[in-house]
């Protein structure tokens, strides 16, 4: 057996209802499998609701507390504020509406962020702010290219640690944050694709001033509606798109008043929010903890499967004018995804699909994505079904 499949061997059995063991699932990356104890979870939350009434909330606020120190462990990050949020679009928007738009309206990126943060800059731009998109392309000389940009006064920096097309791993976090420090620019890190698959220490990593975007809906498998704005202690941004559980601890006093008050943890949220999902996620996270799943061991098993889809990928020696490897970066340096660049992309993954394989595909990318229950046989199998698509759509080019 692989080094992989004795955990993933292990874990199989813990995700009956998704059938993982049975299926090819390798949308890993976009939405992993639930174990079956997030059932559990979810049932819990309505026999809480159904007892407790509108008093739920004691217990709703409980979950959340447990997913937030699963975080700040992840993170290495004791000292930081979880602010939860139903999306990460509405985390953004709730910060992109603190900021200091008055002197400055300009936003540094990069072309290669996730469609939440993408979108929303497009549209902001229409309306007249300057969005600098650099190439994420060659993420090793991204922090160069920020370094240049910021020569021209800007509202913010917002970027990703892992880019959700190449799976390529930011590697100048540290010193982007750096730049944006000695120019009080607030840098924003769109951190969805490395969290539980990715390690980061924010403190080993000169990030604790810095604010963070990330979600349960991949890697982590708590599912929808629990996304978190990371920000510091010492935050004192005051959105000015906020709503009333933003101040849900100061609900006893009369009347909203001014100045708009805002709770230290809860500073970017929004209102009322089904949250069923919170139990679904902390009967997850206690689960990830039972089995051991830490930052280090969720590392090597993505690494270890990555490598093995990559060396797969390359032993068929397909044509690169059909298909080719997204990047030459090693599993290491890469997040938990392979990628691969086809003309033919959205082609193959609905080949795959018919041949039981489960992909996705964004523009010119075919992205194939493990979890920790994926067995050296599954990558495999899968890998095999890629050949026989694309032999089957070259007999029809």
């Amino acid at each position: 057996m692989n080094d992989f499949d004795n955990l993933a061997a292990t874990l199989a059995p813990h995700y009956s209802r998704f059938r993982v063991a049975e299926r090819l699932l390798f949308t890993g990356h976009s939405h992993q499998a639930w174990p079956d104890v997030a059932r559990d979870g979810l049932t819990e939350a309505y026999d809480i609701a159904a007892r407790d009434v509108d008093a739920k909330w004691e217990s709703a606020f409980a979950r959340t507390q447990r997913l937030r120190a699963y975080l700040r462990r992840w993170y290495d990050d004791p000292d930081g504020r979880y602010c939860l949020g139903v999306s990460t679009h509405q985390l953004l928007v709730s910060w992109l509406s603190a900021l200091d738009w008055r002197h400055r309206r300009r936003i540094v990126t990069t072309d290669g962020e996730f469609h939440s943060m993408a979108r929303q800059l497009c549209r902001l731009q229409e309306l007249g702010v300057e969005v600098v998109a650099l190439p994420s392309a060659a993420p090793e000389h991204l922090a160069d290219d920020v370094e240049a940009a910021l020569a021209t006064p800007t509202t913010a920096v917002m970027v990703s640690r892992v880019f959700f097309e190449t799976a390529r791993v930011n590697p100048g976090l540290g010193r982007i944050a750096e730049l944006c420090r000695m120019r009080g620019v607030p840098l924003l890190i769109d951190d969805y694709h490395g969290t539980n698959v990715v390690p980061l220490s924010l403190r080993d990593s000169g990030l604790t001033d810095c604010y963070l975007v990330t979600g349960g809906y991949k890697y982590l498998q708590w599912g929808e509606g629990n996304c978190f704005l990371r920000f510091p202690a010492d935050c004192a941004l005051r959105p000015a798109v906020t709503g009333w559980f933003a101040a849900f601890s100061a609900l006893g006093e009369a009347g909203d008043g001014l100045p708009v008050r805002y709770d230290e943890e809860q500073r970017f949220a929004g209102a009322t929010y089904d949250p069923g999902s919170q139990f679904r996620a902390a009967r997850v996270a206690d689960f990830f903890d039972e089995h051991g799943l830490t930052p280090a061991v969720l590392r090597a098993q993505a690494v270890s499967q990555v490598e093995r889809l990559r060396a797969g990928f390359l032993a068929l020696e397909l044509d690169p004018a059909i298909i080719r490897l997204a990047h030459a970066a090693p599993a290491a340096e890469t997040g938990g995804f392979l990628a691969l660049r086809s003309a033919h992309a959205a082609d193959l993954c609905d080949r795959l699909r018919r041949r039981g394989v489960f992909t996705d595909a964004r523009g010119g990318a075919l992205r194939f994505g493990p979890a920790p229950y994926t067995r050296a046989a599954q990558i495999d199998n899968a890998v095999e079904a890629l050949a026989a698509s694309v032999g089957e759509l070259v007999q029809e080019l």
